[in-house]
């Protein structure tokens, strides 16, 4: 239980190192990795069920050569592509968001490295290395937050687009 206190003294420690955007980006973080997870356990659950479902369907029609046949595959594939993809723009949106709130961190820590200048002078640099914290730790999280949702987010991506032309190919093996 002591582990936890200590645990919770070195986050909050490093949320006042960082400013309040330290922790807007804390909660993006988790946002989107909350979401990263859905997709993934979408992927290897629910997409398996979606996918037997409509190759099951395929499969009880007699029908499989018209042009009108063409467009019912095509619109199931297109059924199962999107459900897979899901939430991927809103995703990709947010590794997006985090460099930028990275950057609004760096912006408002150098306003008070300013103001700290302007108060005291050049000669205060304890006051002024406390601004330059404010506005590095910031960027940081935002990078970090950033890279490690672009490899998630990409993953995910290149999935879906592999799991669609599985399925194209399995539906036209069955033609």
């Amino acid at each position: 239980m002591v582990w936890l206190l200590d645990i919770y003294g070195a986050i909050q420690d490093f949320i006042e190192s960082g400013g309040q955007v330290l922790l807007i980006i804390g909660v993006l973080i988790f946002a989107m990795w909350l979401m990263i997870l859905e997709r993934m356990f979408y992927y290897l659950r629910g997409h398996q069920q979606r996918k037997k479902q409509a190759l099951a369907s395929w499969r009880e029609r007699e029908d499989k050569s018209s042009w009108q046949a063409e467009q019912i595959r095509s619109a199931m594939i297109s059924r199962v592509y999107l459900a897979l993809r899901g939430n991927l723009p809103v995703l990709q949106a947010l590794v997006a968001l985090c460099p930028l709130l990275g950057l609004m961190g760096t912006v408002t820590g150098m306003i008070e490295v300013f103001d700290v200048m302007a108060i005291s002078g050049t000669g205060n640099v304890r006051s002024m290395a406390a601004g330059v914290s404010k506005a590095t730790i910031p960027t940081m999280a935002g990078m970090v937050g950033a890279l490690s949702g672009v490899f998630a987010a990409t993953w995910l991506q290149r999935a879906s687009r592999r799991e669609r032309m599985k399925l194209e190919d399995r539906m036209l093996l069955e033609h």
